[in-house]
C-alpha cells in the first residue's frame, strides 16, 4: 500500500478552534488514493486536534468554556510560566486532548459524519503557525 505524507501549516490568531477538514480533503484528492486511512498529527505541545461539530459554532464555544473552566490560566501553583500565564495551561489542555486522529476514507472522501469537522485547537493566546503532518495510507 502506498503512503503519502504532506505537512500543512495552519495559521492561528490565538486561542480557538480552526477547521482543517478542507485542507485534509484537498491533500487526500492530490494523492489519488481511493480507500484507506489518514493519520492527522500535530507537531506541537501547546495545541491539539479535535473532531467536533462543524455546523453550529456554539458547540465549540461551549467546549472552550468547559476547558477554560477545567484548566484556568490564573492558577498560582503553576511553575512552568516562562512564556506567560497560558504556558502551562496550554500544555495541560494538549495532554487532556489529542495530538493525532486517524480518519478512514473511501471513494477518495473522508468518512466523517454529517456534522463532523476536524479542528486544530489552539491553546495559546498568541498567533502561531502550526505544523500538521498528514500521512495517507491506502489504495
Amino acid at each position: 500500500m502506498p503512503i503519502y505524507t504532506k505537512t500543512v501549516t495552519v495559521r492561528t490568531s490565538g486561542q480557538g478552534t480552526y477547521e482543517i477538514t478542507n485542507e485534509i480533503s484537498s491533500a487526500l484528492r492530490s494523492t489519488g488514493l481511493n480507500a484507506g486511512a489518514v493519520t492527522v498529527f500535530c507537531q506541537h505541545t501547546s495545541c491539539s486536534l479535535v473532531i467536533m461539530e462543524n455546523a453550529d459554532p456554539s458547540a465549540r464555544h461551549d467546549l472552550h468554556y468547559f476547558m477554560d473552566k477545567l484548566v484556568p490560566d490564573d492558577d498560582p501553583n503553576y511553575t512552568h510560566t516562562m512564556e506567560g500565564p497560558d504556558d502551562m495551561t496550554s500544555h495541560i489542555k494538549m495532554a487532556l486532548t489529542r495530538t493525532a486522529e486517524v480518519i478512514p476514507f473511501d471513494h477518495s472522501r473522508l468518512c466523517l459524519g454529517t456534522w463532523q469537522g476536524v479542528f486544530l485547537w489552539e491553546h495559546r493566546d498568541a498567533p502561531h503557525g502550526r505544523r500538521i503532518v498528514l500521512s495517507f495510507n491506502g489504495e
